[in-house]
């Protein structure tokens, strides 16, 4: 993987857009990323992780806060990188998610963040999207790049402090850390899935015990219960450990206690059948008894009950005659009952009739009837025309007042024509001003933006002041320490300069040649009193004169930085140019008033936008209504035309109606009253006609059924009607005489023939005693009931108990099964989790991890032996952990000076800066050769050289400059002041006036610099 191209806005310290070109590196190798602290090195390094992973290693585990905050609310913030990986080229687009002010109204909203991946097709000379989603571009980038994003930051990106983590990590970060590099997370699923099927298996295996310990205490219950015989009441002991053979046993046992109750209770039946036959013997002699008994006293009741019967059967006689003469009597009294009814209609009839009718025959009625039916003929049609004038009276109020409503509506319309226009320019004048007044809502809100600006700087102004007085202070105090540590340096130099003639004068020897001069004379050799003056000495002053030199930059920076800040705040607030700005011309009361005036200028504006909606509205509204004016006029004058039209026609209509009734009334209110008097007198002479005609017709059929009931009185012996009527039964009661008679004449006749049966001859008079008979047979049947139930018991425990011996055999042969497993389940589980027989105590993501470990080591050591000149080689130490802790990922530093291997946090800050890398470097080989052999072209390195001495460095620099074979490029960030005289390319961050940061780079080209133009494009 090669990184290629890096463009960022808006994130971190970088404000307006840069460009990082990083093939203008390929040709040197190496280049070094330098500037000021906190200037924004680091922050490339979070722009290229940020691009590919969505995240930024310096911010792990808190919120993401990307967006530059030198922003202003308009200014994009995004990171886009070009990198190229197994011969493609993609790029990647990412924006942070930040807070930015609404568009409209007051306060904030949340920019969501945004992605893209594009691929570059070479054919096309283009730029083709693969994904265009935040979800969709981490999917992609997965897929084309498989390192993670830890791997990332072990292989390619060793940010600031990260890379040394691995080395001086316990036993279980660094497990941690193997586990997602290398992605074994598989083999702790596997020893978890372990664990929990040896627990299930403990658990089955204890359960199937339970069960079988459950069939044996079903087994002893179903071999002894309390009702058993004494005999078989010794209750047995449970086994401890029963196998199939006990429960074999137990079956048998039971077996043969049922054979035996099966004998009791054939014999038992065979005793209760001889009983029962026995008393079903004497049961027939005394039921035979009995039958006689009762039929003779049958017999003689019934004879006791002759008369009574003969009696019966007479008034019986008489009443079936009566029975058959009745319908002729029902039809007389019918006859007489109608023709009483018809003569009291037509006496009714004729008092109905208006003229009386005592002299009116049925000619007279049939010629008056032809007359009413011809008047009532001829004013049919004028009832029709009668009846339509209250009609036509509702019609002409209805459409007399629809004319006035048409006229009505006709006026309020020419009114309405009249007075629109009028309202119209009313409503026009009012929009145009509120309009006008709306439209200075825009300046008002840029003046309050900028009266509060101004307000808010004017305060920032006077804390600045305050903040640049307090650090040119500090600048002070700081420049003068610094002075004072070169003054005491120059001074120890000096008397170390001094203390060598010292030490020279004091071993002359006279006659000895002097090793500067060569003299063998010595007339004056120096002498001192104070003490001598060591290397030591001078180190300590030379670094308390780089501490306080850092120091009084320091304080220079922030008092530049303050200077700068001010400088805009003055800026903002007297909205002109800082440098003819005066302090007393920032004045809060007028930035006040002009701030409150501008409000007032908003708030008016406002108003007026908010009334614009309304206007507009009446406005359009009153045009429509003028146009619906307009369109009415013409439909209302029509329709008022036309309802005048229809009222002339119903008007005229009803006087004709009108005369025609006037002229037919013939003295009545209306020619309805006199239509309702013929009808009236039409009616009643057909009610008097219809009584006259049915009267004659109802004595005619009483006379015919008087003679027939004579007739049949006679046939049947009947004197008259009256005693025909006093021999008749209803059918009700002639029915039950008929069933009593029947069922007397049938008890009797079989009193009789039960009498006469031939097996009721010979018995004794006295009855047969049935109670011994009966004990027999009661007795017989309890103890055959008793061998019967305690048979079935024994067959119901025995099935019972044979379901238990074949569960009990499942569970043995489970058992037998599980306890197998179990035992091999159970030490895999303990070998996978670093348990006993483990003695190493490693799992096996540990073993396996170990392995990949040892891997790193091997990788590392090629290196570390190089940098440290054969001295140090690291160790893979598996030995047992304190308390019995998991092991098995342990590193150790072996001394070649001393032959032994020690601790990694024993070594040095310079020894463990060049074992991090070393095994930084190693792991990067690992991971990267894992991943799919990815080609690493691209490497970073963030701090740490400042704990190597000169010599050191050098070493590390020659092997970092080593991975430079094959096009590799390296990009460092450091301090070193010789790593800066050694990597002629650079990467140079500076910080504007402004206060953030711009990237600018330069490279040597054989003596000649040449100017890298990579500021804010």
């Amino acid at each position: 993987m090669k990184i290629t191209r890096l463009r960022i806005a808006g994130f971190g310290p970088y404000k307006t857009e840069q460009q990082v070109d990083f093939t203008r590196f390929d040709a040197d190798g190496i280049f070094l990323i330098t500037g000021k602290t906190g200037a924004g090195k680091s922050s490339i390094l979070d722009a290229i992780c940020f691009a590919l992973y969505g995240a930024v290693p310096r911010f792990d585990g808190s919120e993401l806060r990307l967006r530059s905050d030198h922003c202003d609310p308009a200014d994009p913030s995004f990171v886009e990188l070009e990198f190229t990986l197994k011969g493609e080229t993609y790029r990647v687009y990412r924006t942070p998610r930040y807070e930015k002010p609404k568009k409209r109204g007051t306060g904030t909203t949340t920019a969501q963040p945004d992605a893209r991946l594009d691929r570059f097709d070479a054919a096309g000379d283009a730029w083709v999207g693969i994904a265009a989603r935040p979800v969709d571009v981490g999917t992609e980038l997965s897929r084309i790049l498989p390192l993670k994003q830890d791997q990332f930051l072990q292989v390619i990106l060793l940010a600031q402090n990260r890379f040394q983590r691995f080395l001086l990590a316990k036993t279980d970060d660094r497990l941690t850390v193997l586990r997602t590099l290398f992605g074994t997370l598989r083999f702790q699923q596997l020893e978890a899935e372990l664990l929990a099927r040896r627990k299930v298996l403990d658990d089955e295996l204890a359960l199937v015990r339970h069960e079988i310990d459950g069939i044996v205490a079903a087994t002893l219950r179903q071999l002894w219960r309390d009702d058993d015989d004494a005999a078989d009441a010794t209750r047995p002991e449970s086994p401890v450990d029963p196998d199939l053979g006990w429960f074999e046993a137990a079956l048998g046992t039971l077996d043969v206690r049922l054979e035996a109750a099966t004998r009791r209770a054939d014999m038992a039946a065979a005793a209760l059948a001889a009983a029962t036959a026995d008393y079903q013997a004497v049961e027939d002699r005394r039921r035979r008894q009995d039958r006689r008994d009762a039929a003779a006293r049958t017999l003689t009741a019934l004879e006791a009950r002759g008369d009574e019967i003969h009696d019966d059967r007479e008034t019986l006689r008489l009443a079936e005659h009566a029975a058959r003469v009745w319908p002729q009597v029902r039809a007389a009294t019918d006859a007489r009952a109608a023709v009483t009814e018809a003569e009291a209609a037509e006496a009714a009839a004729r008092d109905a009739w208006p003229a009386g009718a005592d002299g009116i025959d049925a000619a007279g009625l049939t010629s008056l009837i032809d007359d009413r039916l011809r008047q009532l003929g001829g004013l049919d049609d004028l009832l029709v025309e009668e009846r339509r004038l209250p009609i036509l009276d509702e019609q002409i109020a209805d459409l007399e007042r629809r004319s006035a409503a048409h006229v009505a509506a006709l006026d309020e319309a020419r009114l309405l024509l009249l007075a629109l226009p009028e309202r119209i320019d009313a409503a026009s004048d009012a929009l145009a001003q509120a309009t006008l007044g709306a439209a200075r809502a825009p300046e008002a809100e840029a003046a309050v933006a900028r009266a509060e600006a101004a307000l808010a700087a004017a305060e920032d102004v006077r804390r600045l002041e305050t903040d640049l007085a307090d650090v040119h202070r500090a600048e002070r105090d700081a420049v003068a320490e610094n002075t004072a540590a070169a003054v005491h340096y120059q001074q120890l130099v000096d008397a170390r300069l001094g203390g060598f003639a010292v030490e020279l004068a004091a071993g002359l020897v006279d006659g000895s040649p002097c090793a500067v001069c060569g003299a063998t004379e010595h007339p004056a050799p120096v002498t001192g009193t104070a003490d001598p003056v060591t290397e030591a000495d001078l180190d300590a002053a030379r670094s308390l004169m780089g501490r306080r030199q850092a120091a009084a930059e320091a304080a220079r920076s922030q008092s530049q930085a303050v200077a700068n800040l001010l400088t805009a705040a003055r800026t903002r607030a007297g909205d002109g140019d800082a440098e003819t700005v005066d302090t007393e011309r920032i004045n809060t009361e007028r930035i006040t008033t002009a701030l409150r005036q501008a409000r007032d200028t908003l708030t008016a504006a406002t108003d007026h936008r908010a009334r614009m909606p309304a206007l507009e509205a009446e406005l359009a509204r009153l045009r429509e209504a003028q146009a619906e004016a307009q369109a009415a006029v013409a439909p209302l004058q029509l329709v008022r035309d036309d309802t005048a039209v229809q009222l002339a026609e119903r008007r005229t209509e009803r006087d004709g109606i009108a005369g025609r009734v006037e002229a037919q009334r013939a003295g009545f209110d209306s020619v309805t009253d006199r239509a309702d008097r013929l009808q009236t007198e039409l009616d009643a002479a057909r009610t008097l006609a219809d009584a006259l005609a049915h009267s004659a017709s109802t004595r005619r059929a009483a006379e015919s059924a008087a003679d027939t009931l004579a007739r049949q009185l006679r046939e049947e012996g009947f004197a008259d009607e009256q005693s025909a009527v006093a021999a008749r039964l209803g059918p009700a009661a002639l029915q039950a005489a008929q069933a009593a008679l029947r069922g007397y004449d049938d008890q009797l006749a079989a009193a009789r023939g039960v009498l006469a049966e031939a097996d009721l001859a010979g018995l004794p008079d006295d009855p047969i005693d049935l109670g011994p008979a009966r004990l027999a047979r009661e007795e017989a049947g309890a103890a055959r009931d008793d061998a019967l139930a305690r048979r079935e018991s024994l067959r119901e425990r025995s099935s019972a108990l044979t379901a238990l011996v074949a569960d009990a055999r499942a569970r043995i042969a489970l058992a037998a099964d599980l306890l197998t497993t179990q035992a091999q389940v159970r030490q895999l589980a303990a070998v996978v989790h670093g348990d006993d027989p483990n003695t190493k105590r490693m799992k096996l993501e540990t073993y396996v991890l170990a392995a990949q470990l040892e891997e790193i080591i091997a990788a590392a050591n090629n290196r570390l032996r190089t940098m440290t000149g054969g001295r140090y080689a690291l160790e893979h130490d598996d030995a047992l952990q304190y308390r019995g802790s998991q092991a098995g990922l342990g590193l150790a530093i072996r001394d070649e000076h001393t032959g032994r291997a020690r601790a990694t946090h024993s070594l040095s800050g310079g020894e463990t800066f060049l074992a991090s890398l070393a095994l930084a470097l190693g792991l990067a080989e690992v991971v990267s050769n894992q991943a799919g052999g990815i080609a690493l072209d691209t490497l970073f390195v963030d701090e740490g050289f400042g704990s190597l001495d000169a010599e050191t460095l050098e070493t590390a620099m020659s092997t970092l400059d080593s991975l430079r074979a094959g096009g590799r490029t390296i990009g460092l960030i450091s301090h070193v002041e010789s790593m800066k005289e050694q990597i002629p390319a650079k990467l140079q961050i500076r910080v504007t006036p402004q206060g953030y940061s711009e990237i600018a780079g330069s490279e040597i080209d054989g003596g000649e610099i040449n100017s890298l133009s990579l500021a804010a494009s």
